[in-house]
């Protein structure tokens, strides 16, 4: 599954109201360091930050981990898996 389509779903099951598990890789652009991958079991998305206020907003996509009620900020272009299938970026 192509990662575009992963989240073209992940918005259409958070519309619904529903939960979807995702894997990504950590990656923190200030540090310039990860802490491997990530893995959600329970989340939704939340609307996505204004430019003014997160320049790379839209590689980035915010969510909330419905298991502590988290909210949270990944890298689109890190996304490994969207329940339980292997993403490529092309």
């Amino acid at each position: 599954m192509k990662i575009y389509e992963a989240i073209k779903e992940m918005h259409e099951l958070t519309r619904a109201g529903k939960t979807f598990s995702f894997s990504f890789m950590s990656y923190s652009y200030d540090k310039d360091k990860s802490h491997g991958p990530v893995t959600v079991l329970h989340a939704q998305l939340l609307p996505s930050n204004r430019k003014e206020r997160n320049r790379f907003s839209d590689y980035m996509l915010r969510f909330r981990d419905m298991d502590t009620y988290e909210e949270k900020m990944c890298w689109q272009p890190l996304l490994l898996e969207f329940n339980g299938q292997q993403l490529e970026l092309t």
